[in-house]
Protein backbone atom coordinates (compact mmCIF):
# COMPACT_ATOMS: atom_id res chain seq x y z
CA UNK A 1 0.00 0.00 0.00
CA UNK A 2 1.42 3.69 -0.60
CA UNK A 3 2.32 5.89 2.19
CA UNK A 4 -0.18 8.46 0.98
CA UNK A 5 -3.01 5.71 0.50
CA UNK A 6 -1.97 4.35 4.03
CA UNK A 7 -2.45 7.73 5.92
CA UNK A 8 -5.62 8.24 4.27
CA UNK A 9 -7.02 4.89 5.27
CA UNK A 10 -5.08 5.40 8.80
CA UNK A 11 -7.07 8.76 9.26
CA UNK A 12 -10.24 7.61 8.09
CA UNK A 13 -10.02 4.74 10.72
CA UNK A 14 -9.30 7.31 13.34
CA UNK A 15 -12.35 9.25 12.22
CA UNK A 16 -14.37 6.35 12.48
CA UNK A 17 -13.05 5.36 15.63
CA UNK A 18 -13.46 8.44 17.23
CA UNK A 19 -17.17 8.92 15.78
CA UNK A 20 -18.05 5.24 17.38
CA UNK A 21 -16.50 6.26 20.73
CA UNK A 22 -19.65 7.75 21.31
CA UNK A 23 -21.97 5.17 20.43
CA UNK A 24 -23.16 3.08 23.58
CA UNK A 25 -23.19 -1.21 22.78
CA UNK A 26 -25.84 -2.13 20.95
CA UNK A 27 -27.07 -5.98 19.01
CA UNK A 28 -27.36 -5.06 15.22
CA UNK A 29 -30.31 -4.45 13.98
CA UNK A 30 -32.85 -7.61 12.93
CA UNK A 31 -34.02 -7.33 9.25
CA UNK A 32 -37.46 -8.10 10.33
CA UNK A 33 -37.38 -5.27 12.49
CA UNK A 34 -36.09 -3.26 9.41
CA UNK A 35 -39.10 -4.47 7.10
CA UNK A 36 -41.72 -4.06 10.04
CA UNK A 37 -40.76 0.14 10.25
CA UNK A 38 -41.19 0.02 6.60
CA UNK A 39 -44.29 -1.20 6.54
CA UNK A 40 -45.41 1.35 9.40
CA UNK A 41 -44.26 4.32 7.35
CA UNK A 42 -45.61 3.49 4.39
CA UNK A 43 -48.95 3.01 5.73
CA UNK A 44 -48.28 6.14 7.77
CA UNK A 45 -47.09 8.69 5.00
CA UNK A 46 -47.58 11.74 7.01
CA UNK A 47 -45.50 10.90 10.19
CA UNK A 48 -43.73 13.51 12.43
CA UNK A 49 -40.20 12.27 13.19
CA UNK A 50 -38.78 13.21 16.95
CA UNK A 51 -34.75 12.94 16.79
CA UNK A 52 -32.63 12.86 19.90
CA UNK A 53 -29.42 12.85 20.71
CA UNK A 54 -28.60 9.26 19.66
CA UNK A 55 -28.53 10.18 16.10
CA UNK A 56 -25.80 12.61 16.94
CA UNK A 57 -23.55 9.88 18.78
CA UNK A 58 -22.77 8.41 14.94
CA UNK A 59 -21.44 12.09 14.26
CA UNK A 60 -18.91 12.27 17.00
CA UNK A 61 -20.97 14.65 19.39
CA UNK A 62 -21.93 12.46 22.76
CA UNK A 63 -25.10 12.15 24.50
CA UNK A 64 -25.18 12.56 27.87
CA UNK A 65 -27.39 9.63 29.85
CA UNK A 66 -25.59 6.57 27.14
CA UNK A 67 -24.36 3.85 29.79
CA UNK A 68 -20.67 3.57 29.32
CA UNK A 69 -20.06 6.38 26.89
CA UNK A 70 -22.43 9.75 27.65
CA UNK A 71 -20.44 12.58 28.99
CA UNK A 72 -22.83 11.58 32.79
CA UNK A 73 -20.97 8.13 33.15
CA UNK A 74 -17.25 9.30 31.48
CA UNK A 75 -17.10 13.18 33.34
CA UNK A 76 -18.34 14.77 36.27
CA UNK A 77 -20.27 16.98 34.18
CA UNK A 78 -23.54 18.59 35.32
CA UNK A 79 -25.01 20.98 32.55
CA UNK A 80 -25.15 24.21 32.79
CA UNK A 81 -28.74 26.05 34.57
CA UNK A 82 -30.68 28.53 33.46
CA UNK A 83 -31.22 29.86 36.31
CA UNK A 84 -27.38 29.93 37.26
CA UNK A 85 -26.47 31.19 33.66
CA UNK A 86 -29.10 34.27 33.96
CA UNK A 87 -27.81 34.82 38.09
CA UNK A 88 -24.18 34.76 37.64
CA UNK A 89 -21.91 36.56 35.38
CA UNK A 90 -19.08 33.89 36.46
CA UNK A 91 -20.89 31.35 35.30
CA UNK A 92 -21.76 33.05 31.79
CA UNK A 93 -18.14 33.78 31.37
CA UNK A 94 -17.37 30.53 32.42
CA UNK A 95 -19.63 29.06 29.38
CA UNK A 96 -18.81 31.31 27.62
CA UNK A 97 -15.09 29.99 27.58
CA UNK A 98 -16.27 26.75 26.89
CA UNK A 99 -17.76 27.32 24.48
CA UNK A 100 -15.44 29.15 22.29
CA UNK A 101 -12.75 26.74 22.72
CA UNK A 102 -15.35 23.96 21.59
CA UNK A 103 -16.98 25.95 18.69
CA UNK A 104 -14.21 24.66 16.44
CA UNK A 105 -15.22 21.19 17.27
CA UNK A 106 -18.87 21.64 17.45
CA UNK A 107 -19.68 23.41 14.17
CA UNK A 108 -17.32 21.27 12.14
CA UNK A 109 -19.64 17.92 13.04
CA UNK A 110 -21.16 16.84 9.81
CA UNK A 111 -24.42 14.89 9.57
CA UNK A 112 -24.52 11.08 9.66
CA UNK A 113 -26.16 8.63 6.87
CA UNK A 114 -29.39 8.77 9.53
CA UNK A 115 -29.74 12.41 8.56
CA UNK A 116 -29.77 12.19 5.69
CA UNK A 117 -32.03 9.15 4.75
CA UNK A 118 -34.55 11.86 6.73
CA UNK A 119 -33.99 14.12 4.40
CA UNK A 120 -34.51 11.95 1.52
CA UNK A 121 -37.73 11.08 3.30
CA UNK A 122 -38.80 14.24 3.24
CA UNK A 123 -38.07 14.83 -0.37
CA UNK A 124 -40.32 11.45 -1.14
CA UNK A 125 -43.05 12.80 1.41
CA UNK A 126 -42.82 9.87 3.29
CA UNK A 127 -42.64 11.98 6.73
CA UNK A 128 -44.36 15.28 7.27
CA UNK A 129 -41.64 17.15 9.50
CA UNK A 130 -38.91 16.70 11.76
CA UNK A 131 -38.52 17.76 15.67
CA UNK A 132 -35.40 17.55 16.98
CA UNK A 133 -34.39 17.69 20.31
CA UNK A 134 -30.32 18.54 19.49
CA UNK A 135 -28.95 21.95 18.66
CA UNK A 136 -26.41 20.83 16.54
CA UNK A 137 -27.96 21.53 13.11
CA UNK A 138 -27.17 18.59 11.59
CA UNK A 139 -30.79 17.81 9.84
CA UNK A 140 -30.29 21.36 8.28
CA UNK A 141 -26.66 20.87 7.50
CA UNK A 142 -28.49 17.11 5.67
CA UNK A 143 -30.76 19.79 4.04
CA UNK A 144 -34.30 18.26 5.75
CA UNK A 145 -36.29 21.62 5.04
CA UNK A 146 -39.48 21.27 8.05
CA UNK A 147 -37.49 21.01 11.46
CA UNK A 148 -38.12 22.17 14.25
CA UNK A 149 -35.44 22.50 16.63
CA UNK A 150 -37.43 21.66 19.86
CA UNK A 151 -34.31 22.94 22.25
CA UNK A 152 -33.15 25.83 20.32
CA UNK A 153 -30.02 26.05 18.43
CA UNK A 154 -26.26 26.47 19.38
CA UNK A 155 -25.51 28.49 15.83
CA UNK A 156 -28.02 31.53 17.27
CA UNK A 157 -26.79 34.17 19.64
CA UNK A 158 -29.66 36.07 21.25
CA UNK A 159 -29.81 39.12 24.02
CA UNK A 160 -31.32 38.31 27.37
CA UNK A 161 -33.01 41.84 27.53
CA UNK A 162 -34.32 42.67 23.77
CA UNK A 163 -34.69 41.56 20.27
CA UNK A 164 -31.22 41.17 18.98
CA UNK A 165 -30.16 37.88 17.21
CA UNK A 166 -26.31 37.33 15.67
CA UNK A 167 -25.04 34.21 14.25
CA UNK A 168 -22.52 31.90 16.52
CA UNK A 169 -19.81 32.24 13.51
CA UNK A 170 -20.30 35.70 13.90
CA UNK A 171 -20.04 35.62 17.64
CA UNK A 172 -17.20 33.35 17.59
CA UNK A 173 -15.36 36.36 15.64
CA UNK A 174 -16.18 38.80 17.90
CA UNK A 175 -15.39 36.42 21.10
CA UNK A 176 -12.11 35.57 19.16
CA UNK A 177 -10.88 39.49 18.55
CA UNK A 178 -11.37 39.90 22.33
CA UNK A 179 -9.70 37.14 23.39
CA UNK A 180 -6.56 36.53 20.99
CA UNK A 181 -4.31 35.40 23.23
CA UNK A 182 -5.80 32.63 24.39
CA UNK A 183 -4.40 29.49 23.17
CA UNK A 184 -5.43 26.09 22.15
CA UNK A 185 -6.62 24.02 24.98
CA UNK A 186 -7.56 20.22 25.00
CA UNK A 187 -11.24 19.86 24.25
CA UNK A 188 -13.61 17.27 24.79
CA UNK A 189 -16.63 18.79 23.53
CA UNK A 190 -20.61 18.49 24.58
CA UNK A 191 -23.88 17.89 23.00
CA UNK A 192 -24.22 21.80 23.85
CA UNK A 193 -20.75 22.86 22.05
CA UNK A 194 -19.59 23.19 26.01
CA UNK A 195 -16.13 22.06 26.76
CA UNK A 196 -13.95 21.76 29.91
CA UNK A 197 -10.92 23.90 30.26
CA UNK A 198 -8.43 25.41 32.79
CA UNK A 199 -9.77 27.80 35.18
CA UNK A 200 -6.50 30.31 34.11
CA UNK A 201 -8.61 30.59 30.90
CA UNK A 202 -11.69 31.56 32.31
CA UNK A 203 -10.50 33.74 34.84
CA UNK A 204 -9.35 36.09 31.30
CA UNK A 205 -11.80 35.57 29.42
CA UNK A 206 -14.05 38.67 27.75
CA UNK A 207 -17.75 38.78 26.52
CA UNK A 208 -19.43 41.34 24.78
CA UNK A 209 -22.41 42.97 25.81
CA UNK A 210 -25.55 43.57 23.46
CA UNK A 211 -24.55 45.89 20.57
CA UNK A 212 -27.97 47.18 21.01
CA UNK A 213 -28.52 47.55 24.64
CA UNK A 214 -26.08 46.14 26.46
CA UNK A 215 -28.04 43.18 28.14
CA UNK A 216 -26.44 39.95 28.72
CA UNK A 217 -25.85 37.84 25.56
CA UNK A 218 -26.96 33.59 25.35
CA UNK A 219 -26.66 30.38 22.77
CA UNK A 220 -30.84 30.65 21.66
CA UNK A 221 -30.90 27.16 23.83
CA UNK A 222 -33.34 25.86 26.16
CA UNK A 223 -30.80 25.14 29.32
CA UNK A 224 -31.81 22.45 31.38
CA UNK A 225 -34.42 24.36 34.13
CA UNK A 226 -35.34 26.89 31.24
CA UNK A 227 -38.73 26.39 29.42
CA UNK A 228 -39.30 25.34 25.47
CA UNK A 229 -41.63 28.48 24.50
CA UNK A 230 -45.52 28.31 23.99
CA UNK A 231 -46.07 29.20 20.51
CA UNK A 232 -42.82 26.33 19.77
CA UNK A 233 -44.46 23.82 21.94
CA UNK A 234 -47.94 24.97 20.27
CA UNK A 235 -46.66 24.20 16.70
CA UNK A 236 -45.32 21.06 17.81
CA UNK A 237 -48.58 20.20 19.25
CA UNK A 238 -50.87 21.11 15.30
CA UNK A 239 -47.90 19.22 13.53
CA UNK A 240 -48.95 15.97 16.03
CA UNK A 241 -52.65 16.54 15.60
CA UNK A 242 -52.34 17.20 11.51
CA UNK A 243 -50.23 13.59 11.77
CA UNK A 244 -50.31 9.42 11.19
CA UNK A 245 -48.37 8.80 14.43
CA UNK A 246 -44.88 9.39 15.39
CA UNK A 247 -41.41 7.85 14.77
CA UNK A 248 -38.95 8.60 17.37
CA UNK A 249 -35.41 8.18 17.05
CA UNK A 250 -31.96 8.05 19.29
CA UNK A 251 -34.02 10.02 22.01
CA UNK A 252 -34.38 8.25 26.21
CA UNK A 253 -37.59 10.48 26.40
CA UNK A 254 -36.27 11.31 29.86
CA UNK A 255 -36.68 14.87 29.33
CA UNK A 256 -40.63 15.87 29.58
CA UNK A 257 -40.70 18.12 25.78
CA UNK A 258 -39.69 15.25 24.33
CA UNK A 259 -42.15 12.72 25.87
CA UNK A 260 -44.68 15.40 25.93
CA UNK A 261 -45.12 14.50 22.07
CA UNK A 262 -45.65 10.59 22.57
CA UNK A 263 -48.56 11.69 24.60
CA UNK A 264 -50.21 13.74 22.77
CA UNK A 265 -49.74 11.25 19.60
CA UNK A 266 -51.29 8.53 21.95
CA UNK A 267 -54.05 11.06 23.30
CA UNK A 268 -54.99 11.37 19.62
CA UNK A 269 -55.03 7.05 19.61
CA UNK A 270 -52.13 7.45 16.44
CA UNK A 271 -49.46 4.98 16.37
CA UNK A 272 -45.85 5.46 18.50
CA UNK A 273 -42.64 4.06 16.64
CA UNK A 274 -39.90 3.75 18.38
CA UNK A 275 -36.10 3.62 17.47
CA UNK A 276 -33.18 3.93 20.05
CA UNK A 277 -30.76 1.56 21.74
CA UNK A 278 -31.65 0.33 25.32
CA UNK A 279 -35.09 1.67 26.86
CA UNK A 280 -37.28 4.80 26.49
CA UNK A 281 -39.78 6.17 29.03
CA UNK A 282 -42.22 5.24 26.60
CA UNK A 283 -41.72 1.64 25.74
CA UNK A 284 -45.30 0.61 27.53
CA UNK A 285 -46.40 3.08 25.14
CA UNK A 286 -44.70 2.21 22.33
CA UNK A 287 -46.69 0.28 18.86
CA UNK A 288 -43.22 -0.40 17.48
CA UNK A 289 -39.65 -0.74 19.61
CA UNK A 290 -36.28 -1.36 18.18
CA UNK A 291 -33.68 -1.81 20.12
CA UNK A 292 -30.68 -0.78 17.47
CA UNK A 293 -28.51 2.04 16.98
CA UNK A 294 -30.47 4.38 13.93
CA UNK A 295 -27.66 3.86 11.58
CA UNK A 296 -28.17 0.43 11.38
CA UNK A 297 -31.91 0.78 10.84
CA UNK A 298 -33.41 3.93 8.95
CA UNK A 299 -31.35 4.29 6.17
CA UNK A 300 -31.81 1.05 5.29
CA UNK A 301 -35.31 1.69 4.74
CA UNK A 302 -37.07 1.64 1.57
CA UNK A 303 -33.70 -0.25 0.16
CA UNK A 304 -34.92 -3.22 1.54
CA UNK A 305 -37.62 -4.32 -0.91
CA UNK A 306 -35.04 -3.83 -3.53
CA UNK A 307 -32.52 -6.30 -2.16
CA UNK A 308 -34.62 -8.76 -0.26
CA UNK A 309 -32.69 -7.95 2.88
CA UNK A 310 -30.83 -5.00 4.48
CA UNK A 311 -27.88 -4.05 2.90
CA UNK A 312 -24.84 -2.73 5.23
Amino acid sequence: MRVGNLLRFRNTSLKRCIKQQYVPQHKPAVDDDIKRLEDFLISKPNIVVLTGAGISTESGIPDYRSEGVGLYARTNHKPIQHMEFLKSSNVRKRYWARNFVGWSSFSSKKANATHYALSRFEREMRIQSVVTQNVDRLHTKAATKNVVELHGSGYVVKCLSCDYTTDRHEFQNILASLNSTIGNVLEMVRPDGDVEIPLDYIENFKIPDCPKCCGDLKPDIVFFGDSVPKQRLDKIAEMVYNSDGLLVLGSSLLVFSGYRMVLQTKDLKLPVAIVNIGDTRADHLADIKISAKCGDVIPKLFDFRKTGSATS
